[in-house]
């Protein structure tokens, strides 16, 4: 299993996550149904956003640069 958090790219600038996917624990990452709260995240000239819960990565498509 890898410790690596999940990456998404994306053609949005806004995006949200809810954890639903999996959550990174000590051990690695566990599937869960419950996920987190709804954030909703925006990304800037970095070219990415981290959501705070989960660390899953959004990336922004070079196409939508």
């Amino acid at each position: 299993m890898s410790t690596q958090p999940e990456t998404v790219t994306t053609h949005s600038h806004r995006v949200s996550c809810d954890g639903a996917t999996a959550i990174r624990t000590t051990g690695g990452y566990t599937p869960s149904a419950l996920g987190h709260p709804k954030v909703y995240l925006e990304i800037d000239e970095k070219g990415f956003v981290e959501c705070p819960y989960c660390d899953k990565r959004f990336v922004l498509a070079e196409s939508a640069h």
